[in-house]
Order: C-alpha cells, then structure tokens, then sequence
C-alpha cells in the first residue's frame, strides 16, 4: 500500500489541492505534535474537501483495538466518540485490517456494518477512510465524516490518499519520537530508581523514596509493601506511604491470599492491574472506604522466590495503563533486591542487637552471680536430685525446682541447662519476685516504643534472649494472675506479641521454673492458676535443706573458707573441730546462702590461719532434725532470722552494710519477704 501511494502523482490535481499538499507538508514540519497537526489540517482542509470531523484511529497491539487518538473540527463540538472500538465488525477495523480505501456515500444504506447506523445520531451520512501506513508499519486509519450523503468520490479519494500519506509519515515520526522519549524517561527513572534503592535498608524510608522518585511518571496516591510470612504462611504490610492518610497504616496486618489482587499477584508471580477494585476481605474494604479507585500490584522476586508484592494505588478511576503495569514489573524486579537486602540487614541488625542485649544481660549475671563453681555434696539427699536432674536434662521438659530460700534452685538450674543440648546457647534467668508487677510483662516478653509511658525504644524481651536457650523463672510464685495466661500460652504455643505490637514473636525456649512456696495451696486458694501450675510442674525437683544434708556441711564451709581466702589473699589452714560440730548442729534457716556469707564473713574477721567463726550469731538449735527444729516452722524459723539481721542492721534494709545485704538477698526481695511474714518496722516509743 505504501508503494501504491508513492507511486500516486500529483499532475493533473487543481492548484488549490496542489498548494494545500504544500501548505500541509509546511504544517506536518512546524507542529512538533500529533493533536496541535490535525487541529492545523481540519482549518486548512475545510476550503478543499468537504467534511465535518477529521479522526485519527491508531491500532493498540497489546489490546487489539483501535483507539482514538484526535477527533478535530474547525467547528466547536461538544460530542465525545468512542475511545475504543474493536477490530472486528468495525468500519475503521476493516480498514485497517485490508488496507484499503472505503468510502461509506450514505450510512443509511449501509449493511455492512450496521453500528455505523449510530453515527445518525451525530448527523453524520458520508464517510471516508483511508489506512495510515508507513514502510514499517500499519499506524491506524484517518476518517472524515460529513452530514451530507454522496459527499465523496473518487477524485476525492485521490487527494485523500496523498494526504493520508504524508499524514502516516508525520504520525510515524511522531510515535517513533514518543517511544523514544518514553524509553528515555524509562532508563533515566529505572537509573534513579536504582541509586534510591542501593542507599535505603529501612524499609519504611526505601518505600518513601520509591514513591516519590515513581510520582513523576506514574503518578499516584499510595504504595504499600506486603512481606510474606513463612511462619505464620501469610502476607503481611510491612510498611506503607500514603501521605494523606497516615493513620491508614497498621503494621503487620494481614492480607489475605485469596480473593484480592495481592494475593492473586503474590500466587501467580504475575503483574495485576486492577481498576475496579471489588474487596471481600476487611483490609480491602478498608481501601475502598479510603477512596481507592484502583491499583497496581507487583509481585516481589528474588533469586526465583518471591518475597512479598508492591503495590501502587490511586485515588482516581482508571489511573493505570497497561504501559504503568509493564514499567512496575521492571521496577518490581529492582525494590525485590532491594527488599531482600534490607531484610537480610533487619536480620542481621537484630542479631547484632540481640548479641548486645545478650552480652549486657550476661554482664550483669556475672556481676550479681552468687559464684558457685560447682555443687557441693555427697549426701544421699543431694545424690539424689543430681539423678533427676541429669535424667531430665537431655529432654525439652518444663521442669518445677521446689526449695527453700537459699538451697540452690538456680545452681540446679545451670546444672540442668549446661547438661542438655541447649548448652550452646544462653541461659536467661528472671527474678519474678523482684521486678516490680508493672514492668513484669515488659521484662519477660518486650515492648514496642511508645507502648506506655516512658517506652522511649524498642526493647526485647527476657524470652526472645533466650530463644533456643534455657529461660529460668524463679520465685513464680509472685507472677500475677493477670499475666498468668500470657505465661501459658508461651509454654504451650512458643508465641506470644511484644507490649504495643500485634505482631506475633515465636521462640524456642526450654523453661525451668522455682518457688519455695506450695503452689497447689495456691492453686486451692485460687492464688495461682491451676492449668499454669500443671504446666510448670511437668518435671518436679525438691531441694532438701541444708539441715537434711548435715553431712554436706564441712564439705561446704572447707569450700566457700577456700574460695574467699583466695579472692582476699589471705591463708586459712585449719578450721577447729569445735567450729565444725557447732555449724554442723545448726539448723541453717537461710541454708546455703546463710552459711556462704557466715564463712564470707569470718574469712573476714580472720587475723591468722585458723578461721575465726562469730558463732555468737549463729542460735543454736541442735542438729538438723532434732524435736525442737522439726516443731518449728520454717516460716517462723526465716522470720526469727529476718528479724535478727534487721536488728543488727539498725532496720536498714539497702546499701552495702543493710539487712538484705548480710542476708545475701536483692533489696525487693527481702521486702517481698518481709511482706509475706507479716514484719514491720516497729514505731518508735
């Protein structure tokens, strides 16, 4: 066709058309653009051919349709035609398709195609067409259109063509300019795209940047990123930019897999546009009630696994073309590694910062470790729990140490983690009884920042530190009932949400747990949860007192003699005989610890090689398991030596001389104690 029209002469056409061919090639060369050209062509044309309307259908090879491109008229018109038209049963799609001229002399004959008929409406009769066509391609078809039957003929169908054909080149040069420009502004936005992404590794300042460098050639309202989840199977927004609706974002909502354009993108690994957004589920509810009117979501893959999907949306209708969607793909493929940069980065900052925490925590251990290297004893008592202990150690079990205040628990708690697989990793202990009830739930599970007042960062919890390790509940006896069932659930799921997060955190944790009080009277006086109480107490472990071990004592007091003469480099060689029964025949109401800090303390006093015990301080009471210690109670026996040690102390209970000190307890500690038994402060006569 295109020869055809070449081969066409102009000889023989009236001067008129001959000079408006000039006039038209002087135009096609002045006018830069398609639509400022035809309005030029429907003004100079007027006087030389006959017609009401001047289109341009241009072909769309990704939707097999012909589009309207310029509708002109040197007359004001307030008609709008069909921006889109198929290709089959169409007139201008029948052109295009047989590249031939056809001229219509009268719709109302037409049988052809009958929904041509519809152009009555628009008092249009006559129509001519001719294909635009260039050596390279077939553009779309020219179509005048006028309100008088019989207008053309083939005489006119000759200088139509000729037109036709310098219009085709002029349109052709056109659309080749515009590719050009768009794949410009496509490398200059893909290059851009890159430098933003390469500089961000926080997710909510990279989807930031994202957005802002696409609003200038795609512009739009929002972008939201949706993270997949292997743990829970399910998406989740991870971060959003949505600049006039910043309360919209919820962190780590979940978005569903099926029945949205998400899920359907992150299934098919495929590019969804969507532009009339129809939602089932509450998120996408919510972003129609937010005055979304469509979107465009991108799924996110990296190294053939795909990570989560981008979407990009808009307040306006059918504010995406299919071009948008193919340049999303393309920079889909960008922000995928840039996500899984920042979330191998994410992982590796909280690594670093839970190495930190770990170090800080186990510093703080070191300094307020009571130093036992090992435990001391051979007696059957003794032999016995270290059997249970190493039969439990090699399982996973919940394991419940029973024992008085200064009998070990914690000693058997170690011996417990360092003999099970989990040695490797840390053990982490909480003192139920002397972290305030408020801050109870903060230290065990963490908290988000801006959770409560004073949260002024993001903290982990005593479990998350404790993840593949040991965590060692003492004193449980004083966890609150309102955090008991938080407690359960982690012993049971292994999850459980940081204070201020809705993110659920699941952790590998062996527990083992202590008290010295009868939990199952607790359970009766409805003081302790019964179903927390028989989870605790899967695998129990009594510590028998120090008086029920006399035969451990010299054993220990040659111990803890060695061990602080050596830290105060002193030298004791030999601790008298009558020392030894008198500490062997003492009933020891604070056990271990109680001697520990006697022994501290004559090492202490020691002016040569022979220890020196104060045993004025000790009350004699006759060997463990006589009459008169087995008619006290070791409530009353603890309360007696309470009272004693705060008398000593002037009833100054904190700083390095105060009762909790000579005692060997934390200062809340001894308060909780003090609590318990019912001791006050007398008033002063």
């Amino acid at each position: 066709m295109a020869e055809t029209q070449a081969q066409i002469s102009v000889s023989g056409l009236p001067s008129r058309q001959y000079l408006a061919l000039l006039e038209l090639s002087e135009a096609i060369a002045s006018h830069r653009g398609i639509p400022e050209l035809f309005h030029d062509l429907a003004c100079r044309l007027k006087n030389l051919f006959e017609f009401n309307y001047l289109g341009l259908f241009l072909h769309d090879p990704k939707q097999n349709m012909m589009k309207l491109h310029v509708l002109e008229t040197c007359e004001p018109t307030s008609w709008q035609a069909p921006s889109e038209i198929p290709i089959e049963g169409t007139i201008a799609g029948s052109v295009w398709l047989d590249q031939q001229p056809l001229i219509i002399s009268d719709i109302l004959d037409e049988t052809l195609f009958p929904v041509a008929r519809q152009l009555r409406d628009r008092s249009v009769r006559s129509l001519c067409l001719l294909p635009l066509t260039t050596a390279h391609q077939r553009l779309g078809v020219l179509s005048v259109w006028s309100d008088r039957p019989g207008t053309y003929d083939e005489q006119d169908l000759a200088f139509a063509q000729l037109v036709a054909g310098q219009i085709a080149v002029a349109v052709g040069a056109q659309l080749y300019q515009q590719k050009l420009a768009w794949e410009r502004e496509r490398s200059e936005l893909l290059l851009e795209m890159n430098n933003v992404l390469v500089s961000n590794l926080n997710l909510r300042e990279l989807l930031s940047a994202v957005s802002s460098s696409l609003n200038r050639a795609i512009p739009h309202d929002l972008v939201g990123l949706g993270l997949y989840d292997k743990g829970t199977k399910q998406l989740h927004l991870a971060a959003m930019d949505f600049p006039s609706n910043d309360d919209f974002f919820i962190e780590g909502e979940v978005i569903p897999l099926e029945g949205n354009p998400a899920g359907i993108a992150f299934a098919t690994g495929q590019t969804v546009l969507s532009n009339n957004p129809e939602a089932h589920d509450p998120l996408g509810k919510r972003f129609i009630a937010a005055g979304v009117k469509c979107c465009c979501i991108i799924p996110l893959i990296s190294h053939d696994r795909t990570l989560g999907v981008l979407g990009v949306s808009s307040l306006r209708e059918n504010a995406f073309t299919q071009e948008d969607a193919d340049l999303l793909s393309q920079i889909g493929k960008q922000v995928a590694i840039a996500v899984e940069n920042a979330l191998a980065f994410r992982k590796i900052d909280a690594l670093k910062k839970k190495l930190e925490d770990e170090k800080l925590y186990l510093e703080e251990e070191i300094r307020t470790e009571y130093n036992f290297e090992e435990i001391i004893g051979t007696s059957p008592a003794l032999r016995r729990v270290l059997q249970e202990v190493e039969t439990v150690a090699a399982t996973d079990s919940t394991v419940l140490v029973y024992g008085e205040t200064g009998t070990g628990k914690e000693l058997i708690a170690r011996a417990i983690h360092n003999l099970s697989p989990r040695k490797e990793r840390t053990l982490v202990k909480v003192n139920c009884g002397a972290i305030p009830t408020g801050l109870l739930e903060s230290e065990m599970f963490g908290h988000e920042k801006g959770a409560f007042t004073g949260a002024i960062e993001r903290r982990v919890g005593r479990f998350e530190l404790a993840n593949r390790g040991t965590i060692f509940l003492d004193e449980v006896e004083d966890i609150p009932l309102e955090l008991q069932p938080k407690l359960l659930r982690v012993l049971q799921e292994q999850e459980f949400e940081r204070l201020g997060s809705s993110r659920t955190t699941r952790v590998d944790v062996r527990v083992v747990a202590a008290t010295n009080t009868d939990l199952s009277q607790m359970v009766a006086d409805k003081k302790f949860r019964s179903d927390l109480f028989y989870r605790f107490n899967v695998f129990p472990i009594s510590l028998p007192p120090l008086r029920e071990r006399p035969e451990d004592i010299p054993l220990l007091v040659n111990f803890f003699a060695n061990k602080f003469a050596q830290r105060m480099r002193k030298s004791i060689e030999r601790i008298p005989a009558e020392t030894m029964s008198a500490l062997t025949g003492y009933a020891w109401p604070g056990n271990i610890r109680e001697l520990q800090n006697l022994i501290e303390r004559a090492v202490i006093l020691t002016r040569g090689s022979v220890l020196e015990i104060p045993l004025g301080e000790l009350k004699q009471a006759g060997k463990a398991g006589s009459n008169q210690n087995h008619a006290a109670t070791l409530e009353a026996i603890e309360r007696e030596h309470i009272l004693k040690t705060l008398g000593e102390s002037n009833w100054v209970i904190g700083g390095p001389t105060g009762a909790a000190a000579r005692l060997g307890l934390n200062r809340t500690t001894l308060n909780n104690r003090m609590r318990k038994l019912g001791i006050t402060r007398p008033r002063p006569s």
